[in-house]
């Protein structure tokens, strides 16, 4: 993969699209490290890492989630968590996250990072949300003192192999008036159903706090019934699977008939998003059952069918990517414009989980953006 730069430009439309403000739900405090930031921080605290030079680092983690498999994609994460379980570490991470965010023209940022992983050097759950907060709250700060502006809110998530789930849920509720917007479950998808955290996801809904749910990336339209109903899930974490839920038919040459099944028909008829991130998406094996190349993922008869779809990053230095460059991608790939760019933006920033008032201000801010470019 290409390594992020900053200006991608729309294929036939001239605008650029690393100016349009976008909007980002789905993208992980700890796949979105510097390269540098990790030498440095694993020098400070005595860690090895497989590159000394940040170049080599940032291609190391390319290649190794490039893997076709999330297991294996996963263990990348080792190394960035490994260096974020200090105070500093935490708030510095945090801080360079909201500065690259506005840099790649993002106004609104859900951030999404799990508490309990960054525990081994003696903090408590809530110091670790408070230091996160605190380098959030910097960073959105050194873009404001640029001439800029950015909100981010955290989604605090549990990890769905484990038994902190409660745990996890009430830090989240005890957090939303620092920070904290949602919540949500990340991690081995099959195997670990969203009801096993069904008593979080009881607390939750009696404390009003939304929540996410990653289902339908590496299991099927089961995980993402389990999400909805077990999970009360007012967005899907990737949820790129639902198409395995849609049958498509030629009979001719002219004609395609689509069927939903019952799971797809509820995710679109209640608008629920989906946060799509196509080249986590190729890198994780999500899209295999229809192949192996951007072209081949569902993003565009998700798109067409007309379901909430969102474009998200997943983990930039994984990835090697930017939300600009995700649309960018699209739009090579699937010949989108300013206009479906737009839509793309739109339909993201009413799915956050912000007010319905800052949600409308939101939809003003990226339709100035988009109308100016």
């Amino acid at each position: 993969m290409n390594a992020p730069h900053d200006d991608y430009i729309l294929p036939g439309g001239g605008a650029d699209i690393t100016a349009l403000p976008k909007v980002s739900l789905h993208d992980h405090l700890d796949g979105g490290l510097r390269p540098q930031t990790i030498i440095e921080l694993a020098d400070a605290v005595g860690l090895d890492v497989p590159a000394k030079d940040a170049a080599a680092l940032g291609t190391w983690f390319a290649d190794q989630a490039d893997s076709g498999s999330l297991v294996e994609y996963l263990k990348t994460f080792d190394v960035t968590t490994g260096v974020m379980q200090t105070q500093e570490g935490l708030m510095r991470v945090a801080r360079e996250f909201v500065q690259d965010l506005a840099d790649d023209g993002v106004v609104y940022g859900e951030i999404r990072w799990a508490p309990e992983q960054h525990l081994t050097r003696g903090l408590t759950l809530d110091q670790t949300v408070e230091a996160v907060q605190e380098g959030l709250e910097a960073g959105v700060a050194d873009v404001a003192a640029s001439g800029r502006s950015i909100r981010v809110g955290q989604l605090v998530s549990a990890m769905r192999h484990a038994d902190r789930g409660l745990e996890i849920a009430e830090l989240a509720v005890r957090h939303r008036g620092n920070g904290v917007v949602g919540f949500d479950i990340a991690g081995a998808e099959a195997g670990f159903p969203a009801g096993n955290l069904r008593d979080a996801f009881d607390y939750l809904a009696r404390n009003f706090l939304p929540a996410t749910v990653h289902a339908g990336e590496a299991d099927g339209p089961d995980s993402i019934r389990g999400a909805l109903f077990d999970g009360r899930a007012l967005r899907l974490g990737h949820g790129v699977r639902l198409a395995e839920d849609i049958t498509t038919t030629s009979e001719d040459d002219e004609n395609t008939y689509v069927t939903l099944g019952p799971v797809a028909q509820w995710v679109k008829d209640r608008e629920i998003a989906l946060e799509l991130s196509p080249s986590s998406n190729l890198q994780t094996g999500a899209i295999a059952a229809w192949g192996a190349d951007l072209v081949d993922h569902p993003f565009d008869l998700l798109y067409q069918l007309g379901f909430r779809v969102t474009v998200n990053t997943d983990n930039r230095l994984m990835s090697a990517t930017s939300l600009s460059r995700e649309l960018f991608l699209l739009a090579e790939t699937f010949g989108y414009d300013l206009d479906d760019l737009a839509v793309f933006q739109l339909n993201a920033a009413a799915a956050t989980f912000l007010p319905l008032e800052d949600r409308e201000e939101l939809v003003d801010i990226i339709t100035s953006g988009f109308e100016a470019a």
